[in-house]
């Protein structure tokens, strides 16, 4: 492997990435902020768990295809830009969200604000893979999706609380207010960037079989498609069991799911604890450690939240899943950012288009076969997942950094 060294790397404003972190905070909270609403929504629609589960599952398929649209678009109108218009997108689907008159109509909804949020995450780590050496990089994308990771923390406790105070429509309108003024930020600040750090690819041709062309280059790598599979297995299997966590400690316990999605949080928490010692953990692990250890802890939290015999399993295991699930996630978009340099864009697109159509897929799977097989299950068949495709990638980073 011979990563770039960005000979030419820009200086940039101390902000910069902060503010894509704001981003991925706003598109983490969307992701995650109906998990513990299922019982609600499914109350109050009158549908079951599985069929509630779908306003996870839609915004998910939509997050994923729309990535690979994004992609191409962020490389020739600058990713930057496109990130800070996206969040804005968001901001109104959002509101559309918050002022659903129905069930369908809530779907509907989620699935526009699938589609807008999809660029933020996957253009704002190939920005930085354009501007930071890759020597450098896997610290700065740990401290990038801090952002992220607390808005999954913070989407999981909003959800609960909202379906307890049987107001689920108030946290998709402060959504739509952190979008707005982070929008705005990043479009002022695209401005002020050097012109390096806004660079466009302009090719010539249609748009159509340009962005077909670009993806086919990236595919057309064996690596890259290990990759690509792997992360498509490892959101399948990961959330397919992530996602119905706090209705498991609420049905099982009878914890609030106010209480549940503070449980949950500490997911968030997990991998803020990695994004801190990042650093030290690439280190001292290496990626091929850091992806088969991550492998196990998730495994091993899974089986307790699923098989534990008490509601504080969950605590240690939520913890444990987090940090686990950022040390293989983390050291999979570190290689995805490699995979092909000149068409970055399109690369870190296909991974988190694949990414989050195998989150869609997983937990549409788990939720058709909750209510024969229970939570518990659930669990325990997405830790034994997990844990063979961190056990397989691991193998193949070794080979593949193996010296000839």
């Amino acid at each position: 492997m011979t990563p770039d060294t960005a000979a030419e790397q820009p200086t940039i404003p101390a902000i910069a990435v902060p503010l894509l972190s704001l981003a991925a905070f706003g598109s983490g909270v969307s992701l995650r902020l109906t998990d513990p609403m299922l019982p609600q929504l499914a109350a109050e629609f009158a549908v079951t768990l599985g069929d509630a589960s779908l306003v996870i599952t839609v915004f998910s398929i939509a997050y994923g295809l729309s990535q690979l649209f994004f992609g191409p678009v962020g490389d020739r109108y600058g990713k930057y830009f496109v990130i800070g218009c996206a969040s804005l997108a968001c901001a109104l689907t959002a509101v559309l969200c918050g002022l659903a008159p129905g069930y369908h109509a809530l779907l509907g909804a989620r699935l526009l604000a699938g589609a807008t949020a999809a660029a933020v995450i996957p253009l704002a780590m190939a920005w930085i893979g354009d501007v930071i050496p890759y020597q450098q990089r896997q610290p700065v994308l740990a401290r990038f999706l801090i952002g992220q990771i607390l808005g999954l923390a913070a989407g999981v406790l909003l959800g609960g609380m909202a379906a307890d105070a049987h107001n689920w429509r108030l946290p998709f309108l402060l959504v739509a207010v952190v979008f707005l003024v982070v929008g705005v930020a990043l479009l002022r600040l695209n401005r002020r960037l050097p012109p390096a750090a806004r660079r466009t690819s302009r090719q010539p041709g249609p748009a159509l079989p340009r962005m077909v062309s670009e993806f086919a280059q990236v595919l057309a790598r064996p690596w890259a498609r290990r990759v690509l599979l792997a992360v498509f297995l490892e959101g399948a299997l990961l959330y397919g069991a992530f996602a119905f966590i706090a209705s498991h400690v609420h049905h099982r316990f009878g914890l609030s799911l106010t209480s549940a999605g503070s449980m949950v949080m500490l997911f968030g928490l997990g991998g803020f604890v990695f994004a801190l010692a990042s650093a030290r953990l690439v280190r001292g692990l290496g990626e091929t450690g850091l992806s088969l250890w991550g492998g196990v802890l998730v495994a091993a939290a899974f089986v307790a939240i699923g098989v534990g015999p008490a509601w504080w399993w969950a605590v240690p295991g939520c913890f444990c899943a987090g940090l686990g699930f950022y040390m293989l996630h983390n050291t999979m978009q570190i290689n995805a950012t490699q995979m092909a340099p000149e068409r970055r864009g399109a690369a870190v697109s296909a991974f988190a288009s694949s990414f989050f159509l195998g989150q869609s897929i997983g937990v549409g799977i788990a939720g058709a076969l909750v209510e024969r097989l229970g939570t518990g299950r659930i669990m325990v068949i997405g830790a034994v997942g997990v844990l063979m495709v961190a056990c397989g990638f691991s193998a193949g980073l070794r080979k593949r950094l193996k010296p000839q």
